[in-house]
């Protein structure tokens, strides 16, 4: 069946003017970024938390992250971390992009934010008080502080932005599902511009023994660093880790109006399920590849017109299999030739965070001509033999960047930028 084409009408050009973020290998986009192109890994022994009677033992934590430099401590104690995360990169994101909201502009400001997991920390602690204190002692900030939708909140509360205010879970594509929602409210005219990302701190017991107990995780505790792997031959799963980062988006006119100075373009989106297990991707990758042509084919892009994939490449061996499997029946034979890496094999992975920081991360690639690199990768995968990019940066000349992500639950999502011009 042919596909419908959702770009044939009238179709409104939208920039990235602004960006924060939150990660293991930095608490703003500068420091993330340079951590990132000396290949730098942000993954040690977990710290937030007694972990000694876990498999596993690792991950990827914000640290040094102070929710006190952005709030008070009465506020702080309301909000979940991973909202806490959200409204630090809000800061750097308006400081970035000197985007105000006011009263004139707020109903046409659209705030969407992704997470996976939400408040999963003030969950498990109220549940805690619940069973050793009783009902009485249970916070009644729980319900706010836990749902998806908070940090949106949160950032529409902090801006007055009274457009659409959304939180989006759709797993590990959760953050660039948002992106890309936004995308299409701007592109399509429901709103001018949008504060859109994704956050996740999912480092707790919890968690962690939730997904050991899937055989997801990486279980190299004694060398940490080491521990995510994309596309190795010796990779034994992904490693957890929190943080996520937040965009402006504005359609170009409003932008420039403004005298605001584009970053990047955002120029295609798609989304699509797998619809095949709850939890393992599509061997075939059929779904992810159809996902990437489409994104493609609305930003008007060839294969041949991708010069960089930021890829999933969690460390799993069915995903990152599955993943190289789409690719090429996407992209053809020039994808041989694109270079490619996952930086989660610094980051570990932010799950519903991991899209919004890689989108962050092709903006960089495009802006600075330099390509991170896929850490760890020493013995490649036979299976995954694209240009991965190992241990080492690389300068490019780039205009047009992919960035992919792959959900728990048979979601993909793909997003397309280019050099603003």
């Amino acid at each position: 069946m042919a596909e419908r084409d959702p770009e044939a009408g009238p179709r409104r050009r939208v920039v990235v003017t602004g960006m924060g973020a939150i990660s293991p290998v930095g608490l703003d986009v500068p420091s993330m970024w340079q951590s990132l192109i000396a290949g730098k890994s942000g993954i040690g022994p977990i710290t937030l938390f007694d972990a000694s009677d876990l498999e596993v033992r690792i991950a990827g934590e914000a640290s040094g992250f102070d929710p006190l430099q952005f709030m008070d401590e009465k506020e702080a104690r309301r909000i979940d971390r991973f909202s806490q995360f959200a409204i630090a990169a809000l800061s750097e994101t308006l400081a970035h992009s000197g985007f105000v909201v006011t009263k004139d502009n707020a109903h046409d400001i659209a705030v969407i934010v992704g997470s996976a997991i939400g408040g999963i920390r003030t969950y498990t602690r109220e549940n805690e008080v619940l069973e050793t204190k009783g009902p009485k002692w249970v916070s009644p900030f729980l319900i706010p502080a836990i749902t998806v939708d908070a940090p949106s909140v949160q950032i529409a509360l902090r801006t007055g932005a009274r457009g659409p205010v959304l939180g989006v879970a759709t797993t590990c594509a959760s953050g660039a599902d948002a992106i890309g929602q936004a995308f299409d409210l701007i592109r399509h005219g429901h709103v001018s511009a949008a504060l859109a990302g994704g956050f996740e701190a999912a480092v707790t017991p919890i968690a962690v023994a939730a997904f050991s107990r899937m055989r997801a995780l990486s279980r190299r505790n004694d060398d940490p660093a080491t521990a995510s792997r994309p596309y190795d031959a010796t990779r034994d799963g992904f490693v957890l880790a929190e943080g996520g980062a937040l965009v402006v988006l504005e359609e170009l006119e409003t932008a420039l109006r403004r005298g605001a100075s584009p970053l990047a373009e955002l120029i295609g989106y798609a989304a699509t399920s797998d619809a095949v297990h709850v939890a393992a991707p599509d061997a075939s990758g059929a779904g992810a590849s159809r996902c990437v042509r489409l994104a493609l084919s609305r930003a008007r892009v060839g294969p041949n017109g991708v010069g960089y994939i930021n890829t999933h490449g969690t460390g799993t061996p069915a995903g990152d299999t599955a993943e190289v499997r789409a690719l090429k029946d996407a992209l053809g034979d020039h994808v041989r030739h694109v270079p490619a890496s996952s930086t989660k094999s610094m980051t570990g992975h932010l799950i519903g965070g991991a899209g919004a920081i890689e989108v962050a991360v092709c903006i960089q690639a495009i802006r600075e001509g330099i390509v991170p690199p896929t850490m760890n990768l020493h013995t490649p995968d036979p299976d995954c033999d694209l240009d991965f990019v190992p241990d080492k940066a690389r300068k490019v000349v780039l205009d047009t960047a992919l960035s992919v992500s792959f959900g728990f639950g048979g979601h993909n999502a793909a997003l397309v930028l280019r050099a603003f011009r």
